[in-house]
């Protein structure tokens, strides 16, 4: 049976599932139409804002901590919040404003006539660690895959394991995908999110047209964060003939109608979102 449960923190420090049933009402629509595509904003690590089709979405609110001491806690309005775990990097959701819906469990779901998968893709890269039955050093990650304003998004959360064939009938040829790139090839307690490599060969699989790297050290980090910069992705990228681009914004506007041909990285600046203490 398919899943129609939403889930709406509690400001707790667990996440709590109430059984209700969404209606368009409980959230207020945005002046925007379809045909406006949407606006892709960063606000450090795996977290961003996506607006566009009436809806304000935030995913991955996260608490500064490690590898994101140094950025401003993310706290803009939305309307909804998808998650994709309860670790602090990717689901600190407590104390949002305008009390916004919470989605944070596999399943499909539909909110304003918008509909959304999440879809259960292990945090681990170390194929030894996932499938030997002895259990996984972290908790499960949800990759969520909806459309809006005509663009199919894909925000991979903290995924590092390898993608079924079940999993890529729901994922494959997005049209954004957001994907964690700075897991370390020389730390073996560090299983998290896809090492550079990893990263492309899932980019190659899943081709997608626009790429926004996510999860990789910045200049937020302490000096304990154990990820890699975003210059080895993309030194890799350029070797696989995959171009990219440095916005100097940590926004972005995406219409259906400027996706390029092929595949696309385009890494957003976070200066502004640094607490510069």
């Amino acid at each position: 049976m398919k899943r129609r449960q939403l889930l709406q923190y509690t400001g707790t420090a667990f996440l709590t599932a109430i059984a209700t049933t969404f209606t368009s009402n409980k959230m207020p629509l945005l002046a925007q139409s379809a045909n406006n595509g949407v606006t892709i904003q960063w606000l450090g690590h795996t977290c961003f804002l996506i607006t566009g089709n009436g809806l304000r979405i935030l995913i991955n609110p996260y608490r500064p901590l490690g590898c994101t001491q140094g950025y401003n806690p993310p706290r803009p309005t939305a309307d909804l919040v998808l998650i994709s775990s309860q670790l602090l990097d990717e689901g600190a959701a407590e104390n949002l404003p305008n009390n916004p819906q919470l989605l944070f469990e596999p399943g499909d779901y539909q909110i304003n006539n918008l509909d959304f998968d999440g879809v259960l893709i292990p945090h681990e890269n170390d194929p030894d660690f996932i499938h030997n039955g002895t259990g996984r050093k972290y908790m499960p990650n949800v990759a969520w895959v909806w459309t809006q304003s005509n663009l199919k998004l894909l925000h991979l959360g903290g995924a590092g394991a390898s993608i079924g064939t079940n999993e890529k009938i729901f994922i494959t040829n997005p049209d954004i995908l957001f994907i964690p790139v700075g897991s370390p090839i020389d730390n073996d307690n560090y299983l998290k999110g896809y090492q550079p490599q990893q990263a492309i060969n899932i980019i190659k699989e899943l081709r997608p047209k626009i790429v926004f790297p996510t999860h990789y050290k910045t200049s937020a980090a302490n000096d304990n964060c154990p990820l890699s910069s975003v210059e080895e992705f993309l030194t890799l990228a350029e070797e696989n003939d995959i171009s990219y681009q440095r916005i100097n914004s940590n926004s972005l506007g995406i219409t259906p109608n400027n996706l390029p041909q092929s595949t696309v990285i385009r890494v957003l600046n976070d200066s502004n979102l640094l607490n510069n203490q």
